[in-house]
């Protein structure tokens, strides 16, 4: 078994407790958490997301998106857990800055995020694992915690926030939170996913996702989202086109490669079905699921572009292969480090960061060339592809401007081995 020790992000002010009943209870358990209990008699606000529209077309014409009622839903909850004090720092006053270079890497100080918990152990060399009742789930957090509801079906997908934010608006989505789902993409969750992001209809709310295995601290089904005005490093990296698929609606789902950025990844565009967007991702996610690759998912441009990030930093570490002076930063590269939002926990290499630190560090997360030449043929297997059916040699530069955002074999492991740090 292959592990690591890290300190688990706090998600929940119910992370550390047990829950206890109430005598006064009129319904439900009386803990005000989010079990079978409760959950059916709560009143948390119900927002019904229009999954019939999937076409994209009138959001790819150029137009600014418009905001929506999700989008001053979401931030109006969120503003009013912060006012009742449901966070553990104001993340407002974190500091940020915009490391000077090419990619403009994006560094935060939050001194106080690590410090409150204990390191814990957390297996690394299984991507898929089953549901544990028993360890901290999203069924045990506080209503109060809770923003809102996507369905009002007896598992609905629920909204709620991060009470360890790293940006203004940082929420977790958990699809049919009731039926206990571990970390592990599926097509229908994914989906639900993009619908979020189409719906907030805002280029500065991105939506992550990290496997098992590549920093997911919690085995409970759940993405993350926030708002962050500026573009992440990696929606401005240039990419080469690898392949054009046709979707399941006779539309063309676009896949590429980054290019020249410290993480090597994959990403895939569409231009109007966002359902055959969802599929392909899904299906390549799956793929790395079943072949026991660590991943990351960034999902931006309202949806419309994602960028997937097999990775190997996990291994790395439990194997002792990351240097001291990385592990001394303790930086934890999900998908938002990856993308370029990288948090710090010392003024000292808040500081001193540089793009030549950020690269560094980032680099380490990256599967060798040949590794991601090997991921690479099982994704395009995934969607449906033995080999690139239209190589295109060309490089496509995102534009690198504030005011106009981007269109935005398994694995071995060694056994029986345990590392801490």
């Amino acid at each position: 078994m292959l592990t690591i020790k890290r300190v688990p992000t706090v998600v929940s002010n119910y992370q550390d407790q047990e829950e206890t009943a109430s005598e006064n209870s009129e319904a439900g358990c009386g803990s005000n958490c989010l079990g079978n209990c409760s959950l059916p008699v709560s009143k948390l606000p119900l927002y019904q997301i229009t999954k019939d529209k999937v076409d994209l077309t009138e959001e790819a014409s150029g137009e600014e998106p418009r905001m929506s009622f999700l989008h001053d839903l979401l931030l109006g909850q969120w503003e009013d857990r912060m006012n009742r004090g449901l966070f553990r720092y104001d993340v407002t006053s974190c500091e940020t800055k915009i490391i000077p270079g090419e990619y403009g890497f994006i560094a935060q100080l939050n001194e106080g995020r690590h410090l409150k918990k204990r390191p814990t152990e957390f297996r690394i060399d299984q991507v898929l694992q089953p549901f544990d009742e028993n360890k901290f789930n999203f069924t045990k957090i506080g209503q109060e915690e809770m923003l809102f509801r996507l369905d009002d079906s007896k598992s609905p997908s629920v909204v709620a926030i991060n009470v360890s934010p790293i940006e203004y608006g940082h929420v977790l989505l958990i699809p049919r939170v009731l039926d206990c789902l571990p970390q592990r993409i599926d097509h229908e969750s994914f989906l639900l996913a993009l619908y979020v992001a189409k719906e907030a209809a805002d280029p500065f709310f991105r939506l992550g996702y990290n496997s098992l295995g590549a920093f997911a601290t919690i085995n409970h089904l759940h993405f993350q989202a926030y708002y962050l005005p500026l573009p992440f490093p990696v929606e401005k990296a240039p990419t080469s086109r690898i392949v054009t698929v046709k979707g399941h609606q006779d539309t063309e789902v676009i896949i590429s490669q980054l290019l020249n950025y410290p993480v090597r990844g994959l990403v895939f565009e569409v231009g109007k079905s966002l359902r055959d967007l969802s599929d392909a991702v899904a299906s390549s996610c799956i793929c790395l699921q079943k072949n026991n690759i660590p991943f990351n998912v960034l999902i931006s441009d309202c949806g419309r572009r994602i960028i997937l990030f097999p990775q190997c930093y996990a291994e790395k570490l439990a194997l002792g292969e990351v240097s001291q002076e990385l592990l001394d930063t303790q930086v934890n590269p999900a998908a938002w480090e990856i993308s370029g939002h990288i948090v710090l926990k010392r003024r000292k290499d808040f500081e001193e960061a540089s793009e030549e630190y950020a690269w560094r560090v980032l680099s380490e997360v990256s599967l060798s060339e040949e590794r991601f030449q090997e991921v690479k043929a099982y994704v395009l297997e995934a969607v449906g592809l033995q080999k690139p059916i239209l190589e295109e040699n060309g490089i496509i530069q995102e534009e690198d401007s504030l005011d106009k955002l981007p269109a935005l074999e398994a694995q071995r492991v060694v056994q029986n081995c345990t590392v801490q740090h």
